[in-house]
């Protein structure tokens, strides 16, 4: 979540992990440290919103927004809780 970035900084894509906020493919995340696969469906709970993004790709570093934005297909509308 952070190398996409859809959060600001690695602990708070390890706590949106650990406080039970993100999914992957429907199931509950228990392990910030847990790997990812192209194709997998990623949920996260953030700000209010929730946003679905499958990932497509992935990068060695943390590059800028539109490299960013290449790295997940966002699903669906954000929903507002």
């Amino acid at each position: 979540m952070w190398h996409a970035r859809v959060v600001k900084a690695r602990t708070s894509a390890a706590e949106l992990v650990v406080t039970g906020h993100v999914r992957i493919n429907g199931t509950r995340e228990k392990s910030p440290g847990h790997a990812i696969k192209i194709g997998d469906v990623v949920t996260v709970a953030l700000d209010r919103t929730v946003r679905v993004l499958k990932v497509t790709g992935f990068n060695e570093r943390r590059g800028d927004a539109a490299s960013a934005r290449a790295l997940y297909e966002e699903l669906g509308d954000a929903k507002r809780n």
